[in-house]
């Protein structure tokens, strides 16, 4: 029983950090993200893209073939 209790207090506290650093980054309406290419460009070849399905400064879950007005292309 201890340690169902360690792991929901473990899954509450992974779930709080996930939101905290949500919160901190920017709203997809507001870089214009889309779920398709633009011109040749998209969100898994930008610098700000973490794999699967992140962004580091766009909030919310990112398809790879996704874009928005902050990509960057990788160097």
């Amino acid at each position: 029983m201890l340690q169902a209790g360690l792991a929901i207090v473990a899954g509450a506290a992974i779930a709080d950090q996930a939101m905290a650093q949500d919160a901190q980054k920017i709203d997809k309406k507001l870089v214009m993200y889309q779920e398709q290419p633009k011109d040749g460009q998209h969100c898994a070849i930008c610098a700000q893209f973490m794999p699967p399905n992140a962004c580091k400064i766009v909030a919310g879950e990112i398809n790879p073939n996704g874009w928005c007005a902050a990509f960057a292309p990788k160097a």
